[in-house]
């Protein structure tokens, strides 16, 4: 069997009880799940792509490779060939099976940040390397290691890394032959700082030889239900990925390949889903304050990565006395043991809730 830690958000479950005893109902800001509406375009695209018999392509669509890049191109300044995109059946899939998908096994290091998504950790034991993390590549000395993660903006803390970073990290996995995976599915949700993918000619020099670029749909255009997700990047590791796949049957549905197309040539959709975001986090930041928490990077994203000092469980607790359900920050590493991360992600009138019970 493969030693995995305990699922993180079982441990969450007496609080989330206690939570819901409040007579309002629970605010629940804990997972940064989606509950807008999908776009009706997305919808529609999806119906009208529903009698789909055969099998879909791994590749997916050259539709939908083309809507990825020119997203890509058009929003974030990545010229890219859509021969080097790939469909993914949400990103979350790809995170865990990357190093295996890669090879990487037993006596090596997959490194990521000290503050991260669990997946890049569970990744690691899943193809039986060692996870690493750290935020000071150069700690590993001469060690050459196969996969380095970054995450900008990050999740939890909505950290932005700027392309100067960026350009030290490709610069470093280069002379290492490591490859670089960056986690950009936040990238649309900058706020005080703009994010930048590590595919931009200014950051990887004009070449994406080793570099990886992960997207997602289920925040910008509230698709987290279809499972719908990209990578981008070196044309050799994509085609690489690609033939692995295949033999592994990891293939987006057809229907969700069409309704992705759509959602990935539509810009009006997700900036209008933006602004909703954009709203309830002006609500939600100043109550938090004033109630104690000191909000702490949080330029970018989904989530207000938040303190009052004390250790983050009693912060929780805390915080579902009063109905309101968040994340504890040591599920993200042994950094975030004081902070709490709160999602912006809810509906207007469960803010508007959580913003009272706060005051």
């Amino acid at each position: 069997m493969i030693g995995l830690p305990d699922f993180p958000w079982d441990r969450l479950t007496p609080l989330k009880t206690l939570a819901q005893e409040h007579p309002d109902g629970i605010v629940d800001l804990s997972v940064g799940t989606p509950v807008d509406p999908v776009p009706p375009l997305v919808r529609q695209a999806l119906a009208d792509a529903s009698d789909s018999p055969g099998y879909p392509l791994t590749y997916g669509t050259e539709r939908l490779r083309s809507a990825a890049a020119g997203w890509l191109s058009r929003r974030h300044g990545v010229d890219l060939d859509q021969a080097n995109v790939l469909p993914l059946i949400g990103s979350k899939e790809f995170v865990a099976w990357l190093p295996t998908l890669l090879g990487v096994g037993p006596g090596q290091r997959v490194v990521f940040p000290e503050l991260a998504y669990p997946t890049y950790d569970v990744g690691a034991r899943l193809a039986g390397a060692e996870p690493y993390a750290t935020d000071g590549l150069f700690s590993l000395g001469p060690e050459r290691v196969p996969l380095v993660w970054v995450n900008s903006p990050s999740n939890p803390s909505g950290k932005v890394l700027p392309a100067e970073h960026l350009r030290k990290v490709v610069a470093w996995a280069r002379e290492r032959g490591a490859i670089v995976a960056s986690d950009e599915c936040y990238i649309e949700l900058g706020w005080e700082e703009r994010p930048v993918s590590i595919l931009r000619p200014d950051v990887c020099g004009g070449s994406h030889e080793g570099l990886l670029a992960v997207h997602s749909l289920s925040k910008r255009s509230n698709m987290a239900g279809y499972r719908a997700g990209f990578v981008a990047g070196d044309p050799e590791l994509v085609r690489r990925l690609l033939e692995v796949r295949k033999h592994a049957g990891m293939i987006m549905p057809g229907p969700v390949q069409a309704a992705m197309a759509v959602a990935l040539d539509d810009d009006a959709h997700a900036d209008e889903q933006r602004e909703r975001y954009a709203a309830r986090r002006a609500a939600l930041r100043p109550a938090l304050e004033a109630a104690g928490w000191r909000i702490e990077h949080s330029e970018a994203g989904l989530y207000l990565w938040a303190t009052n000092g004390t250790d983050c469980w009693k912060q929780v607790r805390a915080l579902a006395d009063r109905g309101i359900l968040v994340a504890p920050g040591d599920f993200y590493g042994r950094a975030g043991a004081e902070h709490v991360r709160i999602a912006v992600t809810a509906s207007d009138e469960r803010i508007s809730a959580a913003v009272r019970r706060l005051q």
